[in-house]
């Protein structure tokens, strides 16, 4: 079975909104300033030699605009061939592949390529899709890049009413851009 695995960058106060696109997000690319070609390269080689992406239909959509108009590096090559599993209800529009629709009934879905030979699945963006993952125990990673910075607004790793759970630090690395990717696995029930 192969794992899943999420990555998220996030502030300090848990924003991982970097777009302005929605709902008048004032602070379009605030990771931008923080990113280095070794962060880049060590985050992809955390990806692993070859993985396939799952992701929410909005990223996908964004993801489809961006990536292929990428020059070929060894980031953009890596993405553009991997497999997109994609959460939609419109999986007939989907262009940019090669992909595939997870299915209407999304933690069956996810099961089901789980169970399926193949590389890690690794999930970026995507946030309405999280709770989810954990709700059913279907995430194997939670990978946290957390940029030195608050934003007090924007979209939250988290949203209310995720469900209440206990990780594990598996790792931690600190970038001297000031980057902090903290690995966690999960360890069950939240203890109290």
């Amino acid at each position: 079975m192969r794992k899943l695995r999420i990555f998220e960058h996030m502030s300090l106060d848990g924003v991982i909104q970097n777009s302005a696109d929605e709902n008048d997000f004032p602070y379009s690319n605030w990771s931008g300033p923080y990113r280095t070609p070794a962060g880049r390269d060590l985050l992809l080689a955390m990806y692993g030699q070859g993985f396939d992406l799952l992701l929410g239909r909005r990223t996908y959509d964004g993801f489809s605009g961006f990536w292929p108009k990428q020059p070929g590096s060894p980031m953009s090559d890596a993405i553009n061939a991997a497999k997109k599993y994609v959460a939609t209800h419109r999986p007939e529009s989907l262009a940019w592949g090669p992909f595939e629709g997870v299915g209407s009934d999304f933690a069956e879905g996810i099961r089901r390529i789980k169970a399926i030979d193949g590389p890690d699945l690794i999930l970026i963006g995507s946030s309405t899709l999280i709770s989810t993952l954990l709700e059913h125990g279907l995430a194997d990673e939670v990978v946290l890049l957390v940029y030195p910075v608050m934003l007090g607004t924007g979209k939250r790793i988290f949203a209310d009413g995720a469900p209440p759970r206990a990780f594990e630090l598996a790792s931690t690395k600190a970038l001297p851009s000031g980057i902090v990717i903290n690995s966690y696995k999960g360890a069950g029930p939240l203890k109290q």
